[in-house]
C-alpha cells in the first residue's frame, strides 16, 4: 500500500479470495458461486471481486459492485439479505485493459453474516460451490476501446437454473484460494435499481438482407494488440458488429406477428442506464439481436454511432428465457430484431443502474429551467454510482477535469464529497504509475494505460479540484498527503518551461476542448498555459509555497503580452525559422474564456474584449460574426462562459443562455450531451454541473444584471 494514507481497518471475518484454479487470468469468463443458507434473518452479504460480480438471492438480483478502486485495491460491499435460500453470485473476469474496469486476475472474496456478526458461509470454507459458466460467449468482440467485451448469448434449456434453483445439477470447478488482497469501504450509496418499461413502439417492420460494398472494421477489431488486449479476429466465435452491416430495418406492417425477418423499436421516453432484461418463449432455434443507441440516426437506430458494439446477440434453444445483460449499457430507444426463428418476447425492460434518487428540488423556476434541472440530475445519477464518470455508454470512465465539475454538482445535489473522496483517493493510492512519465498522472482512473497516453492538461485541473474538494470537506489529511503527488506534477512541467518561463511543447495529448482549439496545440499553448497559471496559485495556496505563486504571477503577466493581439487572445506561438517564439493568427472563444476564467484578464482589465464576448458570442451568436474566431464547445468553453457570467453577477444572462444551451438537450434525451450537437455521449456527467447554477439563482433571476 502507498505510504501516503494510512491502512484502512477492514477485513473480511472468514472469507478468503477464490477462483477456479488456474483461470484467473482467462478473458472473458463467467464464473458463478453458489451457497445455501439457513432460513435466518437478517443475513448480510459482504463481498468483493475482480472484475465485476452480480448476486442472486433465490434467482432475484440483490446486489452487484464491486465500487471501483486503484490497482491492487479492492472495495467491500455489504448488502442486506431477506434470509436464507439460495444465494448465487456471478462473477466476470475480463482481464483486458481499459479505461472502466482494471486488468487484474479474477476473483470472488465473499461472506454471508447474521444478525450477530457469525459467519454463516463463507469462500475458502467449503459453503460456496464454484462453477465455470457457459451462456456467454467467450471469444467476442469488445464492446469499445474502453470497456471490456460486448454480451453474445448461447441459452440452452436451464441457463438460469444454477442461480435460481436449489436442485439444479452443476459440474462444480474446483477452486484454489488465492494470495489476500488490500481491502477498502465503499464509501459512497448503492445504487438505485428500479425497474423501467419503455412507453412506446415508435416502429414495426421488416429486416431485409442487403451486401455493403464493405464492412466497416472498428478500433475494437483492427487495434487488437498489445496495447488493446482482446481476441483477435480471427478467433472470434462470432461478429455481430459484421452480421448487423449486412441488415436494414424497414418500417411497415405493425400486426405481423414478431418472427425471423421482423423488428420493433421501442422508446424508454428519456436516456436512462441499466441492464436489459428480456423475457421470451421460442418453439424452434431463434437468434435474436438486440440493438440500442440515445439517439435516432435518420430514424434508425445505429449500433455504433459511439464506436461501440451497442448490441446484445443471443441464440436461444427452444423454450422459455428470462436474460438480464449482465453489463449496463445507456439508451433512449431499444430495438428488438429476430433474425432466426420465431419467438413471443415480453415488452423489454431496463433495471436502471444509478444513483439512488436525489432529494433536492427547486421551485419557482420556469418550464425550461425546469426541465434543464432535471435533466441535469438525471444526467448526474447516471454518471455517479460509484466514481464521477464521463458517461454511463461508451465509457463509464472516471476522468480528471469532468471530475472537477461533476464532483462540484455532486456536493451540491447531495451534500456529501463521497464520491469525490473515492475518485481522489484512487488517485493517490498507487506509489507510481505504470507506462506514464515521472510525475505525470493518468488522464482517468482507474484505468490501465500501456500506450502511455496521457493528457498533461488534467493534471493541473487535478490541483484545481484538490483545492475546491478541501473547501467542501475539510479533509486536510488528504490534501496534506497529495502534496508529494503535487510538487511531482510540478516538476514534471517544470520540463518543458520555456526562457519567458511559458511551457512549450509539451508532451501527451494537449487537450483544451471540443473544438478546433485543439488544432493549435504546438509550440506555446496559451489557454495551458493559463491553466497552468491558476494551478501554480491553487498550489502555493494549499501548501504554502510563495514560489508557486510568484511563478503564476509572472507566467499571466508574460501571457498578457504575448498572447494578446489587440483584439483577442491569440491561441498559440510557434518558432520562426531563427528560433523566436511568434505569436500565430489561431484565435478561438474557448481561449477568450481560459483568459477571463484563470484571471490573465478581467472585464476591467479588458473591457472591450468583455463586452464583445456577452453581447456578441455565446448561443445566440450571430452566423458569420468574427469568422477568424472559432466557436466553442460544450465540453467545456460554454460551462466556462456561464462560470464567468455567474461570476460577474449577469445572472439573467445565464439563466437566459442555459435555457438556450441545454434546453435542446433535455428535450431529446432527457439528459445533457459532450458536445454541442448528438455526435458522442449525449448524457455527459461535467454538463449536471448546470445544476449549481439553477439551485444558487434559478428563484433569483430577476434579481440579476443583463448587458
Amino acid at each position: 500500500m502507498s505510504a501516503h494514507l494510512p491502512p484502512v481497518p477492514l477485513h473480511f471475518a472468514s472469507a478468503r479470495p477464490v477462483w477456479p484454479e488456474g483461470r484467473a487470468r482467462e478473458m472473458n469468463r463467467f464464473v458463478g458461486f453458489r451457497a445455501l443458507l439457513e432460513a435466518l434473518r437478517p443475513l448480510k452479504l459482504r463481498v468483493t471481486a475482480a472484475t465485476l460480480y452480480r448476486a442472486f438471492h433465490d434467482g432475484r438480483v440483490v446486489a452487484c459492485g464491486p465500487a471501483r478502486a486503484a490497482h491492487g485495491f479492492f472495495r467491500v460491499d455489504e448488502w442486506p439479505l431477506a434470509g436464507g435460500g439460495l444465494l448465487a453470485i456471478e462473477v466476470a473476469a475480463h482481464n483486458v485493459n481499459g479505461y472502466y474496469t482494471l486488468d487484474q486476475p479474477a476473483f470472488l472474496q465473499a461472506e454471508v453474516v447474521n444478525g450477530a456478526g457469525h459467519v454463516v458461509a463463507a469462500t475458502g470454507d467449503g459453503s460456496f460451490t464454484g462453477c465455470v459458466l457457459d451462456d456467454h460467449v467467450q471469444r467476442v468482440e469488445r464492446y469499445s476501446v474502453a470497456r471490456a467485451f460486448s454480451e453474445v448469448f448461447r441459452l440452452h434449456r436451464g441457463s438460469n437454473d444454477w442461480r435460481k434453483r436449489r436442485d439444479c445439477h452443476i459440474l462444480p470447478a474446483e477452486c484454489e484460494t488465492l494470495p489476500a488482497v488490500n481491502l477498502l469501504p465503499r464509501r459512497v450509496p448503492y445504487p438505485d435499481f428500479a425497474i423501467a418499461a419503455p412507453l412506446r413502439c415508435v416502429a414495426r417492420g421488416s429486416i431485409a438482407r442487403v451486401e455493403p460494398a464493405g464492412l466497416a472494421r472498428d478500433w475494437t477489431l483492427t487495434a487488437i494488440g498489445p496495447d488493446l488486449k482482446g481476441f483477435p479476429e480471427s478467433e472470434l466465435e462470432v461478429i455481430p458488429s459484421f452480421e448487423l452491416q449486412k441488415l436494414r430495418c424497414i418500417a411497415g406492417d405493425a400486426v405481423a406477428p414478431f418472427a425471423a425477418g421482423r423488428f420493433e423499436t421501442w422508446d424508454l421516453g428519456s436516456n436512462l442506464t441499466g441492464f436489459i432484461r428480456l423475457r421470451f418463449r421460442c418453439e424452434r432455434p431463434t437468434r435474436l439481436a438486440v440493438v440500442f443507441d440515445e439517439i435516432l440516426t435518420d430514424g434508425d437506430v445505429s449500433f455504433s454511432r459511439l464506436r461501440c458494439n451497442n448490441v446484445i446477440w443471443i441464440d436461444a434453444e427452444p423454450g422459455a428465457h428470462e436474460l438480464e445483460t449482465f453489463e449496463p449499457y445507456t439508451m433512449r430507444y431499444v430495438r428488438l430484431m429476430c433474425l432466426e426463428g420465431s419467438c413471443q418476447v415480453d415488452l423489454p425492460e431496463l433495471r436502471r443502474f444509478e444513483h439512488p434518487p436525489i432529494d433536492v428540488d427547486v421551485e419557482g423556476v420556469d418550464s425550461d429551467l425546469r426541465r434543464v434541472f432535471d435533466a441535469g440530475v438525471a444526467t448526474f445519477r447516471q454518471n455517479a454510482v460509484d466514481l464521477p464518470t464521463d458517461c454511463p455508454s461508451r465509457e463509464r470512465a472516471a476522468w480528471l477535469c469532468d471530475s472537477f465539475y461533476t464532483c462540484r454538482a455532486a456536493f451540491d445535489l447531495t451534500g456529501s464529497t463521497a464520491l469525490e473522496h473515492n475518485f481522489l483517493e484512487n488517485y493517490l493510492l498507487p506509489a507510481r504509475f505504470e507506462h506514464l512519465p515521472d510525475g505525470m498522472v493518468p488522464m482517468n482512473y482507474p484505468a490501465d494505460h500501456p500506450n502511455g497516453k496521457f493528457i498533461p492538461n488534467w493534471a493541473m485541473w487535478l490541483v484545481l479540484q484538490l483545492e475546491e474538494y478541501l473547501v467542501r470537506s475539510n479533509d486536510r489529511a488528504m490534501i496534506d498527503a497529495y502534496r508529494p503527488r503535487v510538487e511531482g506534477i510540478v516538476r514534471y512541467f517544470d520540463e518543458f518551461v520555456n526562457e519567458q518561463g511559458l511551457l512549450e511543447d509539451l508532451d501527451g495529448w494537449v487537450f483544451v476542448e471540443w473544438s478546433r482549439a485543439n488544432n493549435f496545440v504546438r509550440g506555446v499553448n496559451f489557454p495551458t498555459n493559463m491553466l497552468f497559471a491558476a494551478a501554480l496559485e491553487a498550489g502555493s495556496r494549499l501548501y504554502r509555497r510563495d514560489d508557486w505563486y510568484t511563478r503564476a504571477r509572472q507566467l499571466r503577466d508574460v501571457i498578457r503580452v504575448e498572447s494578446f493581439d489587440g483584439e483577442f487572445f491569440v491561441d498559440d506561438a510557434l518558432r520562426d525559422a531563427r528560433g523566436r517564439l511568434v505569436r500565430t493568427t489561431n484565435r478561438t472563444e474557448v481561449c477568450q474564456y481560459h483568459a477571463f476564467h484563470f484571471d490573465v484578464a478581467t472585464p476591467l482589465s479588458q473591457p472591450q474584449l468583455w463586452q464583445r464576448l456577452v453581447r456578441e458570442f455565446g448561443p445566440r451568436r450571430e452566423p458569420g460574426a468574427y469568422p477568424d474566431v472559432h466557436p466553442a464547445n460544450a465540453l467545456m468553453g460554454y460551462t466556462m462562459r456561464l462560470e464567468l457570467l455567474e461570476r460577474y453577477g449577469l445572472v439573467d444572462q445565464l439563466l437566459d443562455e442555459i435555457k438556450a444551451y441545454y434546453r435542446p438537450m433535455a428535450d431529446a434525451t432527457g439528459t445533457l450531451w459532450e458536445h454541442n450537437e448528438p455526435t458522442a455521449s449525449c448524457c455527459h456527467g461535467f454538463a449536471s454541473h448546470v445544476c449549481r447554477w439553477i439551485l444558487r439563482h434559478g428563484r433569483a433571476g430577476a434579481r440579476g444584471q443583463r448587458l
